[in-house]
């Protein structure tokens, strides 16, 4: 009986090799090409925030998620596969950055993909489906109030721990709130009104 489990090249073969060999349309480049515009819609600006947010500059953000994103694209295994910034990785990131520097970073980004390697190889992203849902509502809306937590400062001009503590009144920059108030405003009527567009 031949032995049917892939093997270890038939696991990491990059899909577009595959994709390349099956033939590739010019019908499917126009779709991959408006997915491709769509996400970068969304990844370009999202990387730069989650730059800020996590301590460096909004360059920083952009090139990674250029670099990231061919990669995912080039070394995927998937067709469906979309490369791109993920908010949840604002905590880490920071908390990374800001006890070992950008090399830490660098360091702990390799060290995350190696992970992801021996995962892939064994197969244990299977197991996911074993988290119950409660925990990753809870993981979500946890990560949502540390981001917004870390953007008080953006908007007021104040620290969190120090608008805590603060016993006095503070000067708060109006223009900082106005921006705050209308872009969240945009988004809330995006969704509502136009919950095609990506955002």
């Amino acid at each position: 009986m031949p032995n049917s489990s892939p093997t270890f090249w038939d696991l990491f073969t990059p899909k577009l090799l595959t994709v390349l060999r099956e033939g590739y349309s010019r019908r499917a480049f126009r779709a991959d090409l408006l997915s491709g515009l769509t996400v970068a819609i969304v990844a370009l600006p999202l990387s730069m925030a989650i730059a800020i947010a996590s301590g460096v500059t909004p360059e920083r953000g952009l090139i990674a998620a250029i670099v990231g994103g061919f990669l995912v694209s080039a070394l995927g295994g998937s067709r469906f596969q979309i490369g791109g910034p993920a908010g949840a990785f604002i905590v880490l990131v920071s908390a990374v950055a800001e006890r070992h520097g950008v090399a830490g970073v660098t360091v702990a980004t390799f060290l995350a993909g190696i992970i992801l390697l021996g995962i892939g190889y064994s197969r244990l992203g299977t197991y996911i489906r074993l988290v119950p849902f409660p925990v990753t509502v809870g993981f979500t809306a946890g990560i949502a109030l540390i981001i917004a937590q870390s953007q008080i400062k953006e908007v007021l001009g104040v620290p969190f721990q120090k608008l805590v503590a603060s016993e006095v009144s503070l000067a708060i920059p109006i223009w900082g709130v106005v921006i705050a108030l209308l872009t969240v405003a945009v988004i809330l009527l995006l969704k509502r009104f136009y919950p095609q567009w990506p955002g």
